[in-house]
């Protein structure tokens, strides 16, 4: 198609824009490689200041939902949630709910890039870290996958001190059912309510 890296990225980053994640809500998977510890992987939807996160905690699956100042977090494997208070300053704000969409966009400024690779599906973009790029804290090298079908992102790979982290399945389009913690659809629940 005689387009370049920068040309595929920009692209790109018009698809993202053409999306509202606060109104829309917003999906991603992201594994964080460390270390010792392994591969952690979490699946995120977002929907205004609502939140439901599923992860794996001491071995087993989890399922966290956040609203407000409360955190409620189900172990389908001992049928228990599990109520707590929520420090709404931890979680992100409005603003920085667009953060994880944002990282495909500022991950590409102060960076050289140029096509990896390519397949029938999709672009695989190389982002080398520029000379003039002075973010002590930014990655050397950050790896971008689009789909050739939309200009959607697939996956975002890169290495922040000793973490690899990814981020793929992204998507939008949460409902406010997918992100409410529902007490009715669980019958015969254990609750520990936490809160004092």
């Amino acid at each position: 198609m005689g387009q370049t890296a920068r040309e595929i990225i920009d692209r790109m980053d018009a698809v993202m824009a053409s999306h509202d994640a606060l109104k829309e809500g917003f999906i991603m998977t992201m594994d964080l490689k460390m270390p010792i510890v392994g591969t952690v992987s979490t699946r995120t939807k977002t929907l205004g200041e609502k939140y439901r996160m599923e992860m794996k905690v001491a071995g087993k699956d989890a399922i966290s939902y956040i609203a407000g100042t409360t955190r409620w977090t189900y172990i389908p494997e001992d049928n228990t949630v599990e109520i707590e208070a929520f420090d709404k300053g931890k979680a992100a704000s409005a603003d920085e709910q667009q953060g994880d969409m944002a990282l495909f966009k500022s991950a590409t400024e102060g960076y050289d890039l140029s096509i990896k690779k390519e397949t029938a599906e999709a672009w695989y973009i190389h982002c080398k870290k520029s000379k003039s790029n002075k973010d002590k804290d930014a990655p050397k090298d950050i790896d971008i996958a689009v789909s050739k079908a939309d200009y959607f992102p697939l996956s975002l790979t890169a290495k922040a001190s000793m973490v690899t982290f990814t981020m793929r399945e992204i998507g939008f389009g949460v409902s406010e059912e997918e992100v409410t913690f529902d007490i009715g659809k669980y019958p015969g629940i254990k609750v520990v309510d936490k809160r004092k």
